[in-house]
């Protein structure tokens, strides 16, 4: 077997570092502000500094060890390992600057060799990104003995684990190699999806598809994909999902792809709220029980995880709490030893997200699968967000220790100047406001500082506030065309008593963000049931130039579904209290045609509130059930369990709520579907400017901030109705608009659709 290869960064988190898991000189920099911080401490060195050293070398014949060394001052015999913080440097934990020095000194045995070096300084360099200043630089002396025995120390505690993986990958290999479609056949669609995922796998390119309903779309990504890993070396496949659901059909499916004979090493990632045990603590030894000596007992933990084929959530949490390691941190390392990674989005799309950071750092090759990416582009906008409220600041001022009441004191009265100077309910700022900013980051320091000084009993306002402040203050250096800045006053407040408002950093178009998340992956596979038109995604996401675009045709047939527009009813808000009658002799016409369950599907909780009033008056003796408007999850499950075998009744719910997508109510649980809204976003300031940035960049504004995402949630919705080849059913379309050639046209290609008469 060839050699195992492994970063620098990897084989010394493995086995350099030790003790607690301590969270408090977090959330670092970001990625992009590492990269700034190093570029700035190269470009203040000499001529004769070279930044961004390859280096590699072996340990025996069975592991190499490679990665980048910052910096190397050939004049002084000087190597740098450059680290970029925000806070006090004093704060950080003692293990993590152990894991500093181990990787400066593995980077200073790699160049010896590679120079023939009998001896080298090592310099720990930390650098400031919030105030862009170097911290005098922490030296060591080391003979090139003495930095050869550290790496020869490291790789022996390492090489046993190696050892184990390259086994593992090798098995791995030969039963991909040798792994068989699950089913006897494919079904129809489904082997021209795999087939085209298998080619993105072989060229290294991004793959836009668009497949329906019904064809398997999970099962024909996977599959492909693993079977193109042995002869086309990828390293791991991430399987990104836009809800919870979608990561149980993925686990589902790869147990089918390995017919109980498991090769694969699967974990599931959650979010970490829902994988703490202890809420209520803080993430560092002095606080949370399983933050205590977690390092110490990690090897333990790991040995113990990689022997359970898959790691659920569930199946994670119990090897944990055996160990007395935190299940959510546990995960995020075994996250590097597993072959498929099933997570949400933000894993690998987030600003510093796992995934994409463990990528780069390992130089992985990595095979990414996008499910239902419609979602990706809202997700994506969310991310690269960020939003503080002055009424958040105002209760965190009644809360906060005596200590932070000046610095929060100072940011509330600069954010009140800055509300009063306002006339207008919302407006774009043109450049941040320097008062707010700098108290800001006042605030955000003092609160860094009191965190640190007491481990204990912190109050969850205050520690939301500073992620939250931290997190504005990182979106506001990277703002540029793609983001706004505006400032919302609260309707029904007097800002100039109040000063009730909200400060955003507004992502809307995340290309600029996404573009190297695409560029990082081997191959990218984004898949959806609604991805018309192409163009939007590829030009709103950042796709590659070369990104490849496939339509698969769908297995159903026009018979199964009555597709009516009706055209005599226009839904216009300035309409809707004349459409509310006859919507429901509509509904009560076809219900007394064909009796059974539906969905009816209207643009508000109070548009739908109305129409469900008005039908219960006209048809009483029809059942109805309605979409509350905060649904837990319990409530979720009762509504959908009303939509009973051959059951009858009206289920009332919001457009882009939680029914109109990822819900399968196959055969006559569900036989149709009422759509009383074009699905169109709001006209508001907000939505204004993004159709203003839109038609900047695409030339579209309209169709790409209103129309096209109002008509990918209808297909949606109505994408709830034929879920199998055996199901039949009808939907009704219900506004004048829908009869309209620019909106017919983004409808399904298998669709065939009658427009009522007109008035």
């Amino acid at each position: 077997m060839k050699p195992y290869t492994v970063a620098v960064r990897a084989l010394c988190e493995f086995a350099a570092i030790g003790g607690d898991l301590d969270l408090r000189f977090s959330p670092s920099s970001s990625a992009q502000e590492g990269i700034k911080g190093h570029r700035s401490v190269s470009a203040s060195r000499g001529a004769g500094y070279r930044a961004e050293i390859a280096l590699s070398g072996a340990y025996g014949e069975r592991l190499v060890v490679r990665g980048r060394a910052d910096g190397f001052d050939a004049e002084r015999n000087v190597l740098e390992e450059v680290k970029t913080y925000r806070g006090e440097l004093a704060r950080m934990p003692l293990n993590q600057r152990r894991l500093h020095w181990a990787q400066a000194k593995v980077y200073g045995a790699l160049l010896c060799r590679e120079l023939g070096l009998q001896a080298l300084t090592i310099s720990l360099v930390y650098f400031e990104v919030g105030e862009q200043r170097e911290a005098p630089p922490l030296l060591q002396h080391c003979s090139a003995a003495e930095l050869e025995r550290h790496f020869d120390a490291l790789c022996a505690r390492f090489l046993v684990w190696a050892d184990a993986e390259r086994a593992h990958r090798a098995a791995r290999d030969a039963r991909l190699a040798a792994l068989r479609f699950p089913h006897e056949a494919f079904r129809s669609g489904q082997h021209a999806l795999a087939k085209s995922v298998f080619n993105a796998a072989r060229l290294g390119r991004c793959l836009l598809a668009q497949a329906p309903t019904g064809i398997g779309k999970t099962l024909a990504t996977l599959f492909p994909l693993l079977k193109a890993g042995p002869t086309h070396a990828l390293d791991k496949v991430f399987f990104l999902t836009a809800k919870g659901s979608g990561r149980g059909i993925a686990l589902d499916a790869l147990a089918t792809i390995q017919h109980g004979e498991p090769a694969l090493r699967v974990i599931e990632l959650v979010a970490r709220e829902k994988a703490c045990e202890h809420p209520d603590k803080a993430c560092h030894g002095e606080s949370c029980p399983l933050a205590t000596g977690f390092y110490d007992r990690l090897p333990a933990a790991r040995e113990a995880a990689v022997t359970a084929a898959t790691l659920t959530r569930e199946t994670l949490r119990e090897v944990a709490l055996a160990h007395r390691v935190c299940p959510y941190h546990l995960g995020q390392e075994l996250a590097r030893w597993c072959d498929v990674v099933v997570g949400d989005y933000n894993h690998f799309f987030d600003n510093s997200a796992l995934l994409h950071g463990l990528t780069l750092a390992n130089g992985w090759k990595v095979g990414v699968l996008v499910d239902e990416a419609h979602n990706l582009v809202e997700r994506a906008r969310g991310m690269y967000s960020a939003e503080l409220e002055s009424r958040t600041l105002r209760a965190l001022r009644g809360v906060a220790p005596e200590a932070l009441k000046k610095p929060l004191d100072r940011l509330q009265r600069a954010w009140s100047r800055l509300a009063k100077a306002q006339t207008a309910a919302y407006a774009v700022l043109a450049e941040p406001p320097h008062a707010v900013v700098k108290t800001l980051q006042e605030a955000s320091s003092a609160i860094a500082q009191w965190l640190a000084e007491h481990p204990a009993g912190v109050a969850s306002e205050l520690l939301n506030f500073y992620f939250d402040a931290l997190a504005f203050s990182q979106r506001l250096e990277t703002l540029a065309a793609h983001s706004l800045l505006d400032l919302t006053l609260e309707p029904g407040t007097d800002a100039g008593r109040a000063g009730e408002s909200r400060l955003c950093v507004r992502n809307l178009v995340p290309a600029h963000f996404l573009a190297p998340r695409f560029a990082v992956a081997h191959a990218t596979v984004l898949f959806s049931a609604t991805l018309t038109p192409w163009h939007f995604y590829a030009d709103v996401l950042g796709l590659p130039q070369d990104c490849a675009w496939l339509d698969v045709d769908a297995p159903f047939n026009a018979e199964q579904l009555a597709v009516t527009v009706e055209r005599r009813v226009s839904t216009r808000y300035r309409d809707r209290a004349g459409s509310l009658v006859p919507i429901a002799r509509l509904i009560a016409a076809q219900y007394a045609a064909r009796p059974g369950n539906y969905l009816a599907f209207f643009s508000s909780f109070e548009y739908l509130e109305q129409a469900a009033a008005t039908f219960r008056a006209l048809a009483p003796q029809v059942p109805i059930w309605q979409q509350a408007r905060r649904l837990n999850e319990a409530e979720r499950a009762d509504f959908l369990a009303r939509f009973a075998l051959d059951g009858r009744g009206i289920g009332f719910a919001v457009l882009g709520g939680s029914f109109a997508e990822g819900i399968d109510l196959t055969g006559t649980r569900l036989i149709g579907a009422f759509i009383a809204t074009l699905g169109l976003p709001q006209v508001n300031p907000v939505n204004e400017q993004l159709r203003r940035r839109l038609e900047a960049d695409f030339g579209d504004g309209h169709d790409y901030a209103y129309l096209f995402p109002g008509i990918r949630k209808v297909v949606q919705a109505a994408g709830r109705v034929i879920r199998t080849r055996t199901d039949v059913g009808s939907v009704h379309l219900i506004d004048d608009r829908f009869a309209r050639p620019e909106v017919l046209r983004l409808l399904p290609r298998w669709w065939r659709v009658e427009v009522a008469a007109g008035p």
